[in-house]
């Protein structure tokens, strides 16, 4: 979703859909909007497990002594194919060691795809070794595969694997892409019917008590979507487990002693809720003491202020569509200088008074991305989605990548992108059909191609011409760059008629304004290079980048 001033709300009013608020009519039948979680303690020789699913959840066992892990591919689906599927499991894989004077408990990693398992680590008392591969199959669904087992003395072994397949109808099958291992800096991102929503693209969070090194009082938070336009992590205080969200500190305000509440503002609405701390976890890298809000949080009692208000509250997991928003764009704060000087902004930070009070927020707790905190991987993320036909997919796998030219798996240098230097907001500039330029950015938390064209027709908002067109876009930037991307425009009534969850060719009509959504991430890497952090093939950010997969 758009992270917007409230100054700037009003040219966003007519695509709330396309922002993140809900689905079409009709869509929303039977989703399911609850949350999904999965605990992770610390018991001595304890056994962990690790699942994958289509919604790209995943739980993690953290252990005292030492941990397994597992690795997982991603399977590859074949578009237009597989309603349903069968799995069945089979093989043994290969895992890591581990060991402690204590028991530990490992936890595989998950796959990514359609479905498919991951198999889970083993502990004892002696030196203990872990092994557990899953593949993904294609399909709408699969069976997952076994766990290991625990030992109490000397050594032990543990393997499972699963592959499943699945055949049916067209016009409903899976498409995978990114990463086939996780190398650590990587986490599956997934848009499927877990969501309501149409490109809906979403993530696992692990959040845990601060200064824990995410081993404390953790759990995971499946369904949070995947935002490269606002900056920051917020999750609903509904999806939390009580024992974690009373782990998590709220940030108090020195001159009243009062909690601190926040409130931010997007395209589709607006969040309301308490300014915590927790450490973050996000595939194999940590964010330590990450400053969140924690919406609808009812340890914050103040009414939400009129200058936060601005069109749909969004108060809940239905409201949103997700468990919480991961912004990942290329700021650090979601505010910035502008809340942290001597004059208090209104529609960012209060004082839990009756009423709220306006305050001032020092950078250092402010809602931080929390790719910023990684100790290597700081410097950016990359989004990879797979390319899907056009008449969409029941389901595509991706993959986010955690730093840009870090590691092998991350390079932007030599990698033939193109390179935009933007503003904090993550804007440059483009032109629709010869026309002037506007105000253009790559949003993975819009789920259409946004521009302006009252040619096209339209329903609910969305374009609706009666043949696919195709339609293209010159993109410029401050540092010289340019480039013409083309992409079609179908009709998004059929398109939703459909089973399918995503598409390539969805599009939206805004004015004075080019938002590239989901749609066009598939067949593509796109980079976002945070302010302030450098890289070989970037430069000094913000920036961003894409390049065809």
């Amino acid at each position: 979703m758009r992270k917007i001033t409230l100054a700037s709300a009003l040219c966003l009013a007519l695509i709330l859909t396309a922002c993140g608020g809900g689905g079409s009519d009709g869509d929303s039948a039977g989703s399911d909007t609850s949350a999904a979680v999965s605990n992770t303690g610390n018991n001595s020789g304890g056994s962990g497990t690790g699942s994958s699913n289509a919604s790209g959840s995943s739980s993690n066992g953290n252990a005292s002594g030492g941990t397994g892990t597992g690795t997982g591919t991603s399977g590859s689906g074949n578009s237009g194919t597989g309603n349903t599927g069968t799995g069945s499991s089979g093989s043994s894989g290969s895992g890591s060691t581990g060991s402690g004077s204590s028991g530990s408990s490992g936890s595989g990693s998950t796959g990514t795809g359609g479905s498919g398992s991951s198999g889970s680590g083993n502990s004892g008392s002696g030196s203990s070794s872990s092994s557990g591969s899953g593949t993904s199959g294609s399909g709408g669904s699969g069976s997952s595969g076994a766990s290991g087992n625990s030992g109490s003395s000397g050594s032990s072994t543990s393997s499972g694997t699963s592959n499943s397949s699945g055949s049916g109808g067209s016009g409903s099958g899976t498409s995978s892409g990114g990463a086939s291992a996780d190398t650590g800096n990587t986490i599956p991102v997934v848009v499927s019917s877990a969501s309501s929503v149409r490109n809906y693209p979403l993530v696992s969070v692990t959040i845990c008590k601060p200064g824990s090194s995410a081993q404390t009082s953790c759990s995971t938070i499946d369904k949070v979507l995947l935002d490269t336009g606002s900056f920051g992590l917020r999750l609903y205080a509904s999806v939390i487990p009580s024992a974690t969200l009373a782990a998590l500190p709220i940030r108090t305000d020195a001159a009243s002693g009062s909690n601190v509440g926040e409130c931010a503002a997007f395209g589709s609405g607006y969040t309301w809720g308490s300014l915590r701390t927790a450490d973050v976890k996000l595939g194999g890298e940590t964010a330590a003491s990450l400053p969140i809000q924690v919406m609808s949080d009812p340890a914050i009692v103040s009414r939400v202020p009129t200058a936060c208000v601005w069109n749909t509250s969004l108060n809940s997991p239905a409201a949103l569509g997700a468990n919480g928003i991961l912004g990942v764009g290329v700021a650090r704060y979601d505010c910035g200088t502008a809340c942290a000087g001597s004059t208090a902004r209104w529609g960012y930070y209060y004082a839990d008074t009756n009423p709220a009070t306006a305050v001032v927020m020092p950078l250092v707790n402010q809602v931080t991305n929390p790719v910023s905190l990684f100790a290597v991987n700081n410097n950016g993320v990359i989004v990879e989605m797979p390319t899907i036909p056009s008449d969409g997919a029941a389901t595509a796998t991706g993959t986010v990548t955690f730093g840009i030219d870090t590691q092998a798996n991350n390079l932007l240098a030599g990698a033939g992108a193109a390179v935009f230097n933007t503003d904090l907001h993550g804007d440059f500039t483009g032109s629709y059909n010869g026309a002037g330029t506007v105000s253009t950015y790559i949003d993975s938390g819009s789920n259409a191609l946004i521009f302006e064209d009252a040619t096209i027709p339209q329903s609910g908002g969305f374009f609706a011409p009666a043949s696919a067109l195709t339609r293209s876009v010159a993109l410029s930037s401050t540092n010289g760059s340019a480039a013409t991307v083309s992409f079609n425009i179908g009709n998004a009534s059929s398109l939703y008629a459909s089973i399918n969850y995503a598409f390539n060719n969805l599009g939206a009509y805004l004015a004075q304004t080019i938002d590239l959504g989901l749609p066009f991430f598939y067949g593509r890497r796109v980079y976002y290079g945070i302010a302030d952090k450098t890289s070989a093939g970037g430069g000094t950010g913000p920036y961003v980048a894409f390049v065809a997969r």
